[in-house]
Formats: structure tokens, sequence, C-alpha cells
């Protein structure tokens, strides 16, 4: 049986770890991992509602893992804290 690979940011402390949550958040950091984006252009690119992009970008922002800058379209950046991958 083939087991799923998240990304290592996207396992969060405060919360229950669902597999929906940490399927939508390794979308987002994958994502932001090649550029720094607003949550509309996330949301098209992983094929996701606005609305849960936003949820998942706030509970990973209060997890310290991703920043917005600028004013509103908010631009999301990694902040570089966390878990890195592995590279072999």
């Amino acid at each position: 049986m083939f087991k799923e690979v998240y990304h290592p940011n996207a396992y969060l402390t405060d919360i229950k770890n669902v597999k929906l949550g940490l399927r939508a958040r390794t979308q987002i950091l994958n994502i932001l991992e090649k550029h720094s984006v607003d949550a509309q252009t996330i949301g098209k690119e992983a094929e996701t509602s606005y609305r849960v992009v936003l949820h998942h970008l706030r509970l990973l922002e209060t997890d310290g893992t991703v920043k917005r800058k600028g004013s509103r379209p908010y631009v999301w950046v990694l902040t570089g804290l966390g878990q890195k991958r592995l590279m072999y």
C-alpha cells in the first residue's frame, strides 16, 4: 500500500493533523517553496478553494512557518523556520 508523503512543515503542534489538512498544507508549502505568491494564486495552482488556502495559511502563520508581506493582496513567503527536507 502506498504511504503519502507530507511536507515536514505541514505538521502543526497546536491542532490535530488530519489527512485532508496535511494534504492541503503540503500543496501550499510546495508552491511557496517555488515562489512567493498571494492566496488566490495558491488556490488556483493547488486547485483548492480560496477559503481553504487562507485557513491553512493562517494556521501556518500562527505556527511561524509562513508570513505575509505587503498590503492586500498579501504575498505569502516561507520564513525558513521548521523542519527541513532530507536530501539524498
